[in-house]
């Protein structure tokens, strides 16, 4: 896994250093992307349908039916791409505490700082937005962690987590508006402040395109514990998007781009369509002023503008935690 990097979110217009992870992430993902073949490995929904289940809904609704909306996405449409933050939009928490989870079921790490991601990842889950002294935190503890591990290493390693910690915790209701990118002949990319490999892992088991994420720097196939640019947050994920559009030759106003976090507002700020999904509170201000859809999955309710049935909850508050306890009676 690259560096597992996290930057304490600031507001600030890209920098150098924000540019040039964006770039590095954009290239790491079209290599990537080119030497596998996702279609061969990803899963079909057939069980789910989002249009289905939104017109059931209409069907049943007592409320007037609202003006029908253009087909989205459009089928064939070469110049059109999604991208999709992970963090809370795609998987329910954060994927850096679950690999942590599983780096120190292989003991890579003492168990104070299996508790210190425990808790970390029952805040999330609480609070469904991203701490700042979380993430840096997370971000200096992890860089310590992988520092002088083969890539190699933690690329298998992540397979093994993702079965562990993750595959369980994609939101049905994203994976869908995904699945509905990809049967529209679009390609679909995560776009995440996790390793690009750990989010690579992910998309290639979603059955998706490829993945933006943080690079690390590794010298011989191992890693420095530096990483180039800076981690893949904010507006580092918009010159990511922005990289990969020019490299990939689409035209943004075409693009989808879905988000939970108001710091992925210059991400969805630039595409054509952009989605809040279960996001946070300045977020769902933030898209109700500029008439951004909404879809929310955490709870029962309606989600504004477009209707999709909300996915199973979070679960336990404190099931990070939980698990944590678990696992040190286990290992005694």
């Amino acid at each position: 896994m690259a560096a597992l990097g996290w930057l304490t979110p600031r507001r600030r217009s890209a920098t150098a250093r924000s540019v040039l992870a964006g770039e590095a992430s954009a290239e790491a993902a079209r290599k990537t992307a080119l030497a596998d073949d996702p279609a061969a490995i990803g899963f079909s929904l057939d069980s789910v349908d989002p249009q289905d289940t939104a017109a059931a809904q209409d069907a049943e609704a007592s409320e007037p039916v609202e003006p029908v909306e253009p087909e989205f996405p459009v089928a064939g449409d070469e110049l059109a791409a999604a991208f999709f933050d992970l963090d809370n939009t795609v998987m329910q928490g954060a994927a850096i505490f679950h690999f942590g989870r599983g780096l120190y079921k292989r003991e890579f790490f003492r168990r104070r700082e299996l508790a210190r991601f425990a808790w970390q990842q029952a805040w999330f889950r609480l609070a469904g937005v991203e701490d700042p002294e979380h993430m840096q935190d997370a971000r200096d503890s992890a860089l310590s962690i992988v520092k002088g591990h083969r890539v190699s290493e933690l690329m298998s390693i992540g397979e093994e987590i993702y079965d562990e910690y993750m595959a369980e915790r994609i939101w049905p209701g994203t994976r869908a508006l995904a699945q509905a990118h990809l049967d529209a002949g679009q390609k679909v990319w995560l776009v995440t402040a996790a390793p690009v490999e750990t989010a690579t892992i992910i998309a290639r088991r979603l059955g998706l395109t490829g993945a933006l994420g943080t690079v690390a720097e590794s010298v011989d196939g191992i890693y420095t514990g530096r990483l180039v640019g800076e981690p893949l947050h904010g507006p580092a994920k918009a010159e990511a998007v922005r990289a990969l559009a020019a490299a990939e030759g689409l035209d943004l106003a075409h693009c989808a781009a879905y988000s939970d976090s108001h710091n992925d507002i210059p991400m969805l700020s630039l595409v054509g369509h952009p989605y809040a999904i279960n996001p946070d509170t300045k977020l769902r201000k933030h898209a109700r002023a500029h008439d951004w859809r909404l879809r929310d999955y955490r709870t029962g309710r309606k989600a504004v503008k477009v209707g999709v049935p909300a996915a199973a909850g979070v679960g336990a508050i404190a099931g990070g935690a939980a698990a944590a306890i678990a696992l040190h009676r286990r290992r005694k």
